[in-house]
């Protein structure tokens, strides 16, 4: 049985489940996604870790709703925004304002806008960054202002698919603090799945769990994860 389910619920704890999901990409015989069962139900950091080519992209991707499973059943009640690895690949304004603009999926006032765009910049660290042009932003700049769009569209959960990858030290872990801060403030839920093939990034999770040879392992706590 296949079915896919998605809508709106921005001021609801997001869940997401997956039963028995299998998939294998057109003229492929092995399943890149094999009998997955994953289940989020609560706001938090939730980690998949697994080496490049064991499937984390397409988890997301099954996730998103991007592709339909072979087989299994993906039930998603929640929000949905994407964070990719390489922020060119999504912003596409000349400047903060003009991208954060895009994003906003409401029929607001000037002032309501304005107040917006201040609130989801301070949150990612960007405060005064309205006006800025996009050229004149680091990676690091540039990946948490991708965080930011997700925030003014009203995600409430946020799907990251290796963000620090191209990123140095200093601004990965900007982009991992300020994550975590999102998912711990209660009064707006939100969750963030982050897909990683880094150890050392284990220990900010609430939930670690290991995607290999197309299994997914059960959710572990990052203090008790070992990885295989």
């Amino acid at each position: 049985m296949i079915a896919l389910m998605s809508d709106s619920f921005e001021n609801e704890i997001p869940h997401i489940n997956f039963k028995d999901v299998s998939f294998s990409y057109p003229g492929k015989k092995e399943n890149l996604i094999f009998k997955c069962n994953l289940s989020i139900k609560k706001t938090g950091l939730w980690m998949v870790i697994g080496k490049n080519g064991s499937g984390k992209s397409t988890l997301l991707k099954l996730i998103n709703g991007i592709i339909k499973p072979n087989n299994g059943i993906v039930n998603s009640k929640a929000n949905i925004g994407m964070v990719f690895q390489n922020p060119d690949h999504q912003i596409l304004m000349p400047n903060c304002r003009s991208e954060l603009m895009i994003n906003i999926n409401q029929n607001i006032s000037d002032y309501e806008i304005r107040k917006r765009i201040e609130y989801v910049l301070d949150q990612v660290g960007l405060t005064g960054f309205e006006k800025r042009p996009i050229y004149t932003l680091s990676g690091g700049q540039k990946q948490r202002l991708t965080i930011a769009c997700a925030l003014i569209s009203n995600r409430n959960f946020i799907l990251l698919d290796e963000p620090t990858a191209l990123l140095d030290k200093t601004s990965q872990l900007k982009v991992l603090k300020i994550i975590k801060n999102l998912t711990n403030d209660h009064k707006k839920p939100l969750s963030a799945l982050w897909i990683t093939h880094r150890y050392e990034e284990l220990t900010y999770a609430d939930a670690v769990a290991e995607l290999k040879n197309g299994f997914l392992s059960s959710w572990q706590e990052p203090s008790k994860f070992q990885y295989n």
